[in-house]
């Protein structure tokens, strides 16, 4: 079945990027004001009430140059860029790579794991999945967010934490034996319009990469998406039990997707088996 592929462009204008998500037929365009997607159908590949609770992202006030604010427990630090960093392999190390500021048009806000005096630990966008990399503190700007999602696939099963209780917890289709949704640690990177009412009120793009498919339709990457089941009937394989019906994305209820409104860029996202 064919997972998402979705093109992002980065602002008003221009030729729009490609977020390539994994999973349908011919790809289709849908114009934004400040983005374009374009996404695949997947053949065969909704539903719970969960208040948007207020202050998803919660800014913290500006710290002290190279300082990461305290959070409360249960959150998750954010370092968002404010523009291209040098990104080392380790705390004060000689830089071997650059963070872009933006990934496919949207601003990069990366989880924090690890940090140092004047330095942190981020997740990456890119591949190879689950990518860190250490950045200056003092050249990004912090906040936090107190959800997580974590995905299991034995159950095919997505859960929604909030301070690291469960708010949500309902059936996901998920990837097929051939083309596995990956296992590991990664991260909501951007919330975009849908391509067409199949997929939901919106599309959460993540971190994940497939490792089946490199290249879909041509588009340079295969990112694995959070959306909707695509049609009625990829709906009633997912119905209460959860389905392997994808080429890796997450497959939702448009109910049950509605409820992830609230989850910010940065959100991690923990696929377990």
């Amino acid at each position: 079945m064919p997972t998402m592929l979705v093109l992002v462009s980065a602002s008003g204008g221009g030729t729009a990027p490609v977020v390539p998500v994994v999973g349908a037929p011919a790809p289709m365009l849908m114009s934004r004001s400040v983005s374009l997607v374009k996404a695949f159908y997947a053949r065969p590949e909704t539903t719970a009430t969960v208040p948007p609770a207020p202050g998803a992202l919660q800014i913290a006030s500006p710290p002290p140059t190279g300082s990461v604010p305290a959070t409360a427990p249960g959150t998750t630090t954010l370092a968002t860029l404010t523009s291209d960093v040098s990104g080392s392999a380790g705390p004060g190390l000689a830089p071997g790579t650059t963070v872009p500021a933006s990934w496919y048009g949207y601003r990069s806000t990366l989880p924090v794991i690890d940090q140092r005096p004047g330095w942190v630990e981020v997740r990456l966008a890119q591949r190879p999945n689950q990518s860190t990399v250490w950045v200056p503190a003092n050249r990004v700007t912090f906040s936090s967010t107190p959800y997580r999602l974590v995905l299991s696939l034995g159950a095919e099963r997505m859960q929604l934490l909030r301070y690291d209780q469960p708010i949500l917890n309902v059936p996901a289709g998920i990837g097929t034996v051939g083309d596995p949704t990956v296992t590991g640690h990664y991260f909501v990177t951007m919330k975009v319009p849908p391509p067409d009412p199949g997929y939901g009120p919106f599309v959460l793009a993540t971190s994940a990469h497939s490792d089946t498919i490199t290249d879909w339709a041509r588009s340079g990457d295969a990112i694995i998406a959070i959306h909707g089941p695509i049609d009625s009937h990829a709906d009633a394989l997912i119905g209460k039990t959860g389905a392997r019906i994808s080429h890796g994305c997450i497959r939702l209820h448009d109910a049950d997707l509605a409820q992830l409104g609230a989850v910010p860029a940065g959100t991690p996202l923990d696929v377990v088996p």
